[in-house]
């Protein structure tokens, strides 16, 4: 586990560099030719420079390796420049996103709680773990996803709505889904820290930045609850081991030792991995 956390710190630490890397690069560059750019006739022939085009006599001032964060005096919309550093900045913290708006956060403790129990250290590798956590979240999140491209992109890439419109109805099917997954005592804990009263079943006055962490708070809960219902027959099978090897005097030899066979053999006839996968996508629906 430390390697992965290792490799995934590294990774996201080159990632972030190159992030910034690029942001700087396609600034300058935009910066530049916008600068310099000359205009031209149907013809292709030129016909008049720019404001800020430079006469042949002047000299060229200026720094072009400069950062600048610009908006269009017009429209008041992002340049593009500012555009592309908030895609790459979302794409970083996309794996955040991930762990904490969505399913994934229940299906990794609960398939970790598993294994733990089971008592096979490194069976499943945490790689097989992660990756079915993240499919199971694929599927649990299917419906959101839908509705996110119906309501918010496909509406948008046609012209219907702005983008104000699109992020509120991308939000909404999230919000919808949180609201679903979070207990009640949670969301009142978070909204008495920050001082918001809300009325019953109208969520909807409840800000976005209370409901995350009210869903993490929950979903935490909900996967040790499932854990420890994972772990109480896994526990009954050690105590009867450790039982029999005190009684024949075998205090020396780890019960763990001779359990793990009867575990994992318990796991394959009950089909274990059938029940807990799908117990564990039942409790959201």
């Amino acid at each position: 586990m430390n390697k992965f956390k290792k490799a995934y710190l590294i990774f996201s630490l080159v990632f972030a560099m190159a992030t910034i890397a690029t942001a700087l690069f396609v600034s300058s560059t935009t910066v530049y030719a916008t600068e310099y750019s000359t205009e031209y006739g149907a013809d292709n022939e030129t016909y008049g420079a720019t404001e800020n085009a430079p006469n042949a006599s002047d000299e060229v001032v200026g720094n072009r390796d400069s950062f600048t964060l610009t908006f269009d005096g017009e429209d008041g919309n992002f340049t593009a420049t500012l555009r592309m550093l908030l895609i790459l900045t979302i794409i970083t913290l996309s794996p955040s996103i991930l762990i904490m708006l969505t399913s994934f956060t229940r299906c990794v403790i609960v398939l970790h709680f598993t294994r733990a129990a089971i008592g096979t250290n490194t069976a499943p590798p945490n790689q097989i773990l992660i990756g079915l956590a993240l499919f199971l979240t694929l599927f649990i999140m299917s419906p959101v996803i839908t509705t996110i491209k119906t309501e918010a992109i496909d509406p948008f890439d046609a012209g219907e709505i702005t983008q104000e419109e699109a992020i509120d109805n991308a939000i909404a099917p999230v919000r919808e889904f949180m609201y679903a997954q979070t207990q009640t005592k949670d969301l009142d804990l978070f909204c008495d820290i920050s001082g918001i009263s809300y009325e019953v079943d109208d969520y909807d006055s409840v800000p976005f930045t209370v409901v995350v962490p009210a869903f993490i708070l929950s979903e935490l809960r909900t996967a040790f609850i499932i854990g420890f219902l994972i772990y109480v027959p896994f526990i009954v099978i050690d105590m009867v081991v450790a039982s029999v090897l005190m009684s024949m005097g075998m205090m020396m030899l780890p019960p763990t030792t001779i359990s793990l066979p009867f575990k994992i053999l318990l796991f394959v006839l009950v089909d274990g991995w059938n029940l807990v996968i799908g117990g564990l996508v039942k409790t959201f629906y």
